[in-house]
């Protein structure tokens, strides 16, 4: 399971955009994606979401117990 920022990085890299051009698309400010990349946890979720729209995803509530056996698996 990717972290947010593993997430967003990896996903912009493979469509080969600098975070300016990503930031531009997304219609959000350079420094959310800068944010989001470094593992900031002071993030807007509206502008999260704008940025997960790019590749088709949203954020949603996931019960912990779930994480917790997805990481145990990839153990």
């Amino acid at each position: 399971m990717y972290k947010l920022s593993e997430f967003v990085k990896s996903r912009r890299n493979e469509v080969n955009l600098t975070q300016e051009e990503f930031a531009e698309r997304a219609g959000v400010a350079l420094t959310v994606v800068r944010k989001i990349e470094q593992g900031k946890t002071n993030l807007n979720m509206d502008k999260v979401n704008l940025v997960l729209r790019m590749f088709g995803h949203t954020l949603a509530a996931v019960p912990l117990h779930a994480i917790d056996n997805e990481n145990t698996k990839a153990q």
